[in-house]
């Protein structure tokens, strides 16, 4: 059994992959893989065979064979899209691959081939709103979420540019035979002030959502009817200290697979802000900050719920840190130089 780090690079044309040592963290570089157009989003089949790529230059997926004894990566196929992928999700089956569109306002569903491989156009596409952020099923693979921000092309390395955007997330039902996305009832969940709802995950075992608020930089407990599909937003905590008052944005929102910790990263405060979970209720207890490289628009979380990896799209580098097992704050370990503009980080065991 090993480890692999996948590392998007944008504006280099090509994936990095790292082999990790799951004692202490080590990254080792292994390989460069080229992707034309601007590899800027990743997702992995449930079987960790197949890896899937989001081309933001090109407007394209692809997706990659995952070597179970190296974690190389063998191209499979390649498919053109209007609009490109803003995220990308395979559905609990790993027989479906869904995907948000921020430029474009819509979900999308692409079937895949017995081997996992992209080709296809989409058997289903559901127009939602502009800025269209996020889109994954829930654990029972019968519902699906579109998060939409509350405003566009929102930068923090530039001035602040005031656009309203949508502010809502989107409830579907997603059925897992035919791949089709059909509106849930009620069709939309409206945050009360301007949170801007953006990436989100599920606790694996209690019934609630955690989402990461990109303009309200902070993060958002739902509960989740598992009967309906319906979200209900039972706790927001902020992502930053007391008294920062300067600009920031959240980015990505990742949970231990045990559920016991949360972690949202802070474009502009230049953070990852930590929470536990509470085992019984999936209420959240804020335990602070930690640097890191700025603009944390990336980061994942290794399966072994160790180490955190966080990217930084302003400096090249990536920054590790472990978890501690007891209480989840974050000690760093070592910053790595990648390459130009890193805009996704993922993490995978390979082999048995």
């Amino acid at each position: 059994m090993s480890y692999v780090l996948y590392v998007c690079l944008q504006d280099e044309d090509t994936i990095a992959a790292f082999t990790m040592d799951a004692a202490t963290g080590q990254l080792t570089p292994h390989a460069t893989v080229p992707v034309a157009g601007g590899p800027s989003v990743l997702a992995i089949s449930p079987d960790r065979t197949v890896l899937y790529v989001g081309q933001r230059g090109l407007s394209a997926l692809s997706s990659f064979q995952i070597d179970p004894a190296t974690g190389g990566l063998t191209p499979q196929g390649t498919l053109t899209v209007p609009h490109a992928p803003t995220f990308l999700a395979p559905d609990r089956t790993g027989r479906y691959l869904l995907s948000a569109a921020y430029q474009g306002g819509y979900a999308a569903v692409y079937p895949l081939g017995a081997d996992g491989a992209v080709g296809a156009p989409p058997c289903d596409t559901l127009a939602t709103a502009m800025g269209a952020h996020a889109i994954q099923t829930d654990p029972s693979n019968q519902f699906a979420f579109v998060p939409h921000i509350a405003r566009f092309n929102d930068n923090v390395l530039e001035p602040l540019r005031e656009s309203v955007g949508p502010n809502m997330i989107v409830q579907l039902k997603f059925d897992a035979q035919t791949g089709r996305l059909t509106p849930n009832t009620p069709l939309q969940v409206e945050p009360q002030t301007r949170l801007g709802p953006r990436h989100y995950c599920f606790h694996p075992i209690l019934s609630v959502a955690y989402f990461s608020n990109e303009q309200g930089c902070s993060v958002t407990a739902y509960r989740l009817d598992p009967a309906t599909g319906t979200l209900a937003a039972m706790q927001t905590l902020t992502t930053l200290p007391e008294g920062f008052t300067a600009r920031n944005t959240c980015s990505q929102i990742h949970l231990t697979t045990t559920g016991r910790f949360l972690y949202v990263g802070n474009r502009g405060h230049n953070s990852l802000a930590g929470f536990a979970v509470d085992a019984a209720t999936g209420e959240l207890t804020a335990l602070g900050q930690v640097a890191t490289e700025a603009v944390p628009s990336a980061f994942g979380l290794d399966p072994t719920d160790q180490f955190v990896f966080a990217a930084g799209t302003a400096t090249g580098r990536l920054a590790s840190y472990r978890i501690q097992g007891e209480t989840g704050t974050l000690t760093p370990l070592t910053t790595y130089a990648v390459g130009q503009r890193p805009a996704a980080v993922l993490a995978t065991q390979v082999g048995n």
